[in-house]
């Protein structure tokens, strides 16, 4: 590991690429893996007013959505512990498994409340399987291999950005909005069957000296009450923002926990690179979230503008990704955090400049390929750095711990930025108010992204 940057360094630079015979079949099998996670994640988008018109489910719309979310942070932090204890074959294998029964559950729901309970199941199974995915990567690709394959996953989770609504709106108007759940099953099994071969050495490979987190995962239950807690009644007149405060401060309690020791204190070393990877998901998220909100509200656009809008940040970040993952161990991983989380700010400030100038719609489009490229370059290189300060007794937890801080930043900052529009609604431009907060989110990282490296975190990875 090189003495300023953190970045792995190995003798074998000359590795077989992910894309060679001997990684070829889990390399694809991998990535599809993180494609079907990510459309189910963005294609329910699509469907769910047809569900919701269907099965007479409006009260529970905005579960289908937030279920998911919160049921995914206890299969992440117990796949986590469970690969620790044991490696990330069976974890993986009963993910899967947990996301195939969801999608059939809610792919044959006959009600509302029988859909979202499959919802539930397949945010379990979709949570431990990234988790579990992430520690196959560490026991199976050389370490100078993980830029190109956490490329790969990241490309995997923009692409259905771009093509998952689309497909999603074609299956539903040709056959059933069932079929974009159950047309996922075959291929989820697919997926699979292309990773085991790969995985029969992988059999143990854990620790069982490491003890099963049974308080761990208690505490992951209710960071999950708490994050789903906040998109349900933030918005009840009169008490709302007060239970939403106090939603906020169990959920922080809660968190504590499934990451690193010092994480909420920004401690140096890998307890930034968790807190600094969920700052930027929560301002990244947060804003695009309220992107097509604000073009079809004030520059009266119909939802598809306002969608293609965004496809430049999808396409920059894949690109990105894609540029980092091929430049490797040139690019070190601090130096691609630093620009990644300063694209990202400057990229929501200036949507708030121009949302308080109220210019030109194409300024927004633009700007946000700038925060795209941000995402692209800091989140695979935030995955590699969280690897590399890990060792193979706590690659579950650190994997775990990552995805946490993804999925808890995401859902945290939505929730707020969601109780701060409708409260200033009817006052001022809430728009601003709720881009504000993402920028000062942004800022907060890009002033934490210095703590990521350091003598102490050279001390961590060597020992």
């Amino acid at each position: 590991m090189t003495a300023e940057t953190g970045t792995v360094r190995t003798a074998g630079t000359d590795a077989p690429g992910i894309m060679s015979g001997i990684y070829l079949w889990i390399t694809i099998g991998a990535c599809a893996l993180v494609f079907l996670g990510a459309f189910e994640s963005l294609a329910v988008t699509t469907v769910m007013p047809v569900v919701s018109a269907e099965l007479g489910g409006q009260r529970l719309y905005a579960l289908a959505f937030a279920g998911p979310l919160a049921t995914g942070v206890v299969g992440m932090v117990a796949a986590g512990n469970w690969a620790d204890r044991r490696g990330p074959t069976a974890p993986l294998h009963t993910a899967v498994a947990a996301f195939v029964v969801g999608l059939l559950i809610a792919g044959l729901a006959p009600s509302m409340e029988a859909f979202v309970a499959g919802r539930f199941v397949q945010g379990l199974g979709s949570g431990g399987m990234m988790v579990a995915l992430y520690v196959v990567v560490a026991r199976v690709y050389p370490q100078e291999r993980h830029p190109a394959i956490f490329a790969g996953f990241a490309a995997a989770w923009v692409v259905p950005s771009l093509i998952g609504p689309t497909i999603a709106a074609v299956v539903t108007d040709v056959w059933s909005w069932h079929w974009v759940f159950l047309g996922v099953v075959v291929l989820s099994l697919a997926a699979l069957l292309m990773v085991v071969p790969a995985l029969r050495g992988l059999s143990g490979g854990g620790d069982v000296s490491v003890p099963w987190a049974f308080g761990r995962l208690g505490w992951s239950v209710l960071a999950a009450l708490a994050v789903l807690a906040l998109n349900l009644i933030g918005d009840i007149p009169g008490i709302g923002p007060a239970l939403a405060s106090a939603a906020v401060v169990v959920a922080l309690i809660a968190v504590r926990p499934l990451v690193p020791r010092g994480t909420l204190r920004a401690r140096r070393g890998l307890p930034s690179v968790i807190l600094v990877r969920g700052l930027v998901a929560g301002a990244f998220f947060g804003t695009q979230v309220h992107l097509p909100y604000l073009l079809t509200d004030r520059y009266a656009l119909t939802p598809t503008l306002a969608g293609l809008a965004l496809t430049g940040g999808a396409l920059a970040w894949s690109i990105a990704s894609t540029v980092q993952g091929r430049l490797g161990a040139r690019l070190p991983n601090t130096t691609a955090l630093r620009f990644g989380t300063a694209f990202v700010l400057v990229g929501i400030a200036m949507v708030l400049v121009t949302a308080v100038l109220q210019a030109s719609a194409l300024v927004i489009a633009a700007t946000w390929i700038i925060a795209g490229a941000g995402m692209g370059l800091m989140s695979p290189r935030s995955s590699v750095l969280t690897l590399a300060l890990s060792t193979p007794a706590n690659q579950g937890f650190n994997s775990s711990a990552l995805t946490v801080a993804d999925s808890f930043g995401s859902a945290m900052v939505l929730a707020v930025a969601g109780t701060l529009f409708a409260a200033l609604a009817t006052i001022t431009d809430p728009f601003t108010a709720v881009f504000s907060l993402a920028g000062v989110i942004a800022a907060a990282a890009v002033i934490l992204v210095s703590r990521v490296s350091g003598p102490r975190v050279r001390a961590e990875a060597t020992a």
